[in-house]
């Protein structure tokens, strides 16, 4: 049997996806948004590390944002030209 993952043996794949068929669908959701929460806060942890600590919030969120919206969404809604400020 070949798995998803090259490095995840078989038989532990399939303890992994019997684990997944059985959550809800609720349960599947919250691990999902658990999932995006936890990469947004490696995403501002990656901004932090390049811009600095002590970034303003705004700043930070806005760098943020430009990382899961085009540019125009960005300028038009937060007048924040990612190509010019940076991500």
């Amino acid at each position: 049997m070949r798995t998803q993952s090259a490095d995840t043996p078989p038989e532990i794949e399939e303890i992994l996806l019997e684990g997944y068929r059985r959550m809800t669908p609720w349960e599947k959701l919250r691990q999902v948004f658990e999932l995006n929460r936890m990469a947004q806060q490696m995403a501002a942890m990656r901004i932090q590390a390049r811009y600095g600590p002590n970034l303003p919030e705004r700043e930070l969120r806005l760098r943020l944002a430009a990382l899961w919206l085009d540019r125009e969404t960005m300028i038009a809604a937060f007048g924040w030209d990612p190509e010019v400020k940076g991500y």
